[in-house]
């Protein structure tokens, strides 16, 4: 327990109730709502005792080590009859809600293809933590980053449904002590093995037949940190794209079509970018909604479901079907 954070958090925000028992938290605290921002291996317990203590939960992403505890959370939501909702703030971009209007006004057509990917310079967060033991991340960049390109990737397409997944992970930098970023990590432990990967690609089958290329890495030999997701269909393409360095920042948003004939490109209008406070907003608004059967975390399941796909695929050596 970090008391010191603790103290230092409740003092900037006067907050009177702290505790250092979640447990006795819910139990005392008169609490309508949970966030959940702790290390992934104590999303499940937390949440699920939540939820069965009658509160509404936003866990942060990504939902669960696994999909087994994640979908052991989504039952205990539907059993108590609250929200639970998952913080993919990524979503609340300003390019990507361009982006979502430009695929919904049919610019681009049927959308059959897609690549995403999220790829840092040197950024692994905080070797010797949670982050890289298999235990309690549940994995590594892929878990960690890519899980935000996949559902920014898939929310952009419509929601597809993923049938298969053929994967690859590598671990080449953690293993040797390179590529890491404390920024953040307050507890460093001694001689902590890193267990997860620092990239993984995969390869997704689409229902209908389209397929989604997905990537992420923590650390990589490439010039500045390089996000993206691209869109290929049959009237159009499209593409997001943000990074660089400090210094250099760049970030675009760009359509490609026709116009009578005529090849464009398009670059439409981004609004300003809503980041985690806009996710915290959208959860609120679906728990003053009071319909908590269409907002029980079942979509974020069927991401937890892609990631077990790609783990095991990557284990195998061959194509696995995700789980349904």
């Amino acid at each position: 327990m970090e008391e010191h954070l603790l103290e230092q958090f409740g003092d900037r925000h006067d907050v009177p109730g702290r505790y250092q028992d979640w447990k006795q938290m819910i139990a005392e605290a008169d609490l309508d709502i949970v966030s959940i921002a702790t290390p992934t291996f104590l999303h499940a317990p937390m949440a699920i005792h939540a939820l069965e203590a009658g509160l509404h939960v936003l866990t942060e992403k990504p939902m669960a080590q696994s999909g087994e505890a994640a979908a052991a959370m989504v039952e205990a939501a539907q059993r108590a009859g609250r929200v639970l909702d998952v913080s993919f703030n990524h979503r609340q971009r300003g390019d990507v809600a361009a982006l979502h209007e430009v695929v919904e006004s049919g610019v681009l057509g049927s959308l059959y293809y897609a690549k995403a990917g999220w790829i840092r310079r040197q950024g692994i967060p905080g070797l010797g933590t949670w982050f890289t033991k298999a235990e309690s991340a549940g994995g590594g960049a892929l878990m960690d980053i890519g899980i935000h390109m996949l559902d920014m990737a898939l929310h952009l397409m419509g929601e597809p449904d993923v049938l298969a997944a053929s994967a690859s992970t590598h671990a080449e930098f953690g293993p040797l002590g390179r590529g890491g970023t404390n920024v953040s990590i307050s507890e460093v432990e001694e001689n902590v093995p890193f267990e997860v990967e620092d990239l993984a690609t995969a390869f997704l089958r689409l229902d209908g037949g389209g397929t989604l290329l997905l990537e992420s890495s923590w650390a990589q030999w490439i010039p500045y940190d390089l996000c993206y997701v691209t869109l290929y269909g049959a009237d159009g393409g499209a593409t997001i794209e943000w990074g660089g360095d400090a210094q250099h920042p760049h970030r675009k948003l760009t359509v490609w079509t026709e116009v009578a004939g005529i090849p464009a490109e398009l670059q439409p209008v981004a609004g300003p970018d809503g980041h985690h406070a806009a996710a915290v907003g959208a959860f609120a608004q679906k728990v003053r909604a009071g319909d908590a059967t269409a907002h029980d975390g079942s979509l974020a399941l069927r991401r937890a479901r892609i990631i077990d796909a790609c783990y095991a695929s990557a284990a195998a050596g061959a194509e696995v079907a995700v789980q349904p």
